[in-house]
């Protein structure tokens, strides 16, 4: 493994760092209450990352198995329990466990704790996960058609 090419080839280095007080509020709230802050978008780190904190209440919610084709998924609990299934068992996670996803690795989360929990998602590279998670309300109102387009869309392909 070596470093990648460079992607800067100043001499003097730039005044470019990005600050978000942990006062922000979330930039989306589900109506069970749960929310997502985008903390890095693909957009603001040209492409390299995304990263969002997952804020969930005690109520059971969560994405079924699934995998991605383009993206890795990384997991860190910050809070409470979050379970983690990484394709093979769901894991009881607790603060301080990590979990990293590959492309292609089936996986999912539940927050079954009957107590709030919260995790940061990583994903690189940075897709525009933003839409897919402001479009998961709207599958309601979809055929079964436009929730497939949508799916594949965002790179998530469901196991049964």
């Amino acid at each position: 493994m070596t470093y990648p090419e460079p992607r800067y080839h100043g001499d003097t280095g730039l005044v470019a760092a990005t600050y978000r007080p942990a006062g922000h509020g979330p930039e989306l709230t589900y109506a069970n209450g749960n929310t997502v802050h985008y903390l890095a978008t693909g957009a603001t780190t040209d492409g390299q990352f995304g990263l969002y904190r997952w804020v969930m209440g005690p109520e059971p919610s969560g994405p079924s198995p699934h995998f991605h084709r383009s993206i890795s998924e990384s997991f860190y609990v910050l809070e409470g329990s979050v379970r983690i299934y990484d394709g093979a068992r769901w894991i009881d996670t607790e603060p301080g466990d990590w979990v990293h996803v590959p492309e292609g690795g089936v996986h999912a989360f539940r927050n079954e704790s009957g107590a709030p929990a919260t995790m940061l998602l990583h994903f690189a590279p940075g897709a525009p996960r933003e839409g897919y998670f402001e479009g998961l309300p709207e599958l309601a109102g979809m055929s079964e058609e436009e929730k497939a387009e949508f799916f594949i869309r965002h790179d998530t392909y469901w196991v049964s």
